[in-house]
């Protein structure tokens, strides 16, 4: 049985939603990551975001939902065959760092080889997108890199 698009991408979502979650924690106030970004709930960043408001739990969860959805859907955009295990890691790691990672071949090897098909060689660049600036200074952080371990591991069940 084949799957629709919007249902690998529910599947994808679904599959990855505690990883996110975990990877990420809930924060009701919004606060400055460690890059400096003011972020707030599951990882939500963007205009929408202000300080001292305190988000309910169920905003959050539609935040995070929104979120990933949108993650999810530049993925399979960039590659529409993706097994689900493949798109759910990307989505995670496209949520939490933006589109480059899984789509932009000119700066990201990872895209180059998921273009390719080659989704074994892909999943295993994901552990070296474990930095982030701070202080203008790019630094693994051990979030992060515990966060790409666990995509791998995802992502290889699809390779």
């Amino acid at each position: 049985m084949t799957m629709t698009r919007n249902q690998k991408v529910g599947t994808a979502i679904a599959s990855v939603v505690a990883l996110t979650a975990s990877s990420e924690g809930v924060r009701q106030f919004a606060y400055y990551d460690p890059p400096g970004i003011l972020t707030v709930c599951y990882g939500h960043t963007g205009s929408d975001v202000k300080k001292g408001v305190k988000y309910s739990l169920d905003e959050c969860k539609a935040l995070l939902s929104k979120d990933m959805l949108t993650a999810m859907e530049a993925v399979d955009r960039c590659h529409p065959d993706l097994p689900v295990p493949v798109l759910a890691a990307f989505g995670d790691a496209v949520f939490n760092m933006g589109p480059t990672v899984a789509c932009n071949k000119a700066q990201s090897r990872a895209a180059q080889y998921l273009y390719a098909g080659n989704y074994a060689a892909a999943c295993n660049e994901l552990p070296k997108w474990n930095k982030a600036r701070v202080a203008g200074v790019l630094v693994a952080l051990p979030g992060l890199t515990k966060r790409r371990a666990a995509e791998q591991a995802l992502c290889l069940e699809g390779a």
